[in-house]
């Protein structure tokens, strides 16, 4: 019997994409994962990324305490992307305190921020 991790396309780095979703579709991040990072996110049941700026295992919440419960793991025909439905722990998944990474929007070609900042960033990360 193969190892599951053994099915997936790593790229020629190692990762593969992957996008959080919440329960009622919401797309609230994209992000990288490593072989570790995929088999610790099943272990813990919690998002564990691969951080490609800092080269270094990312427990989303770890920080911020805003952690993505799993609720499944799938990914593509290919096997090239993960997709996690998530429950996202306090509300906030974006490093700027807003409940999405994709808050802009595209208006009359201008890039506009369309979700509010629901808690100010120096508040979540006291570093």
């Amino acid at each position: 019997m193969s190892n599951w991790l053994d099915d997936i396309k790593w790229s020629e780095d190692g990762l593969i994409p992957v996008i959080a979703q919440e329960l009622d579709g919401s797309v609230v991040m994209f992000a990288f994962m490593n072989r570790d990072s995929l088999g610790l996110t099943l272990e813990k049941g919690e998002a564990v990324y691969w951080s490609r700026s800092r080269q270094k295992l990312w427990h989303k919440g770890e920080e911020s305490g805003h952690t993505q419960k799993v609720l499944s793991i799938r990914t593509d025909c290919d096997k090239d992307v993960i997709l996690l439905t998530i429950e996202q722990i306090g509300g906030i998944a974006c490093h700027t305190g807003r409940h999405s990474c994709f808050y802009h929007e595209l208006k009359n070609g201008q890039w506009q921020a369309v979700e509010p900042v629901l808690k100010d960033p120096s508040e979540i990360y006291k570093k």
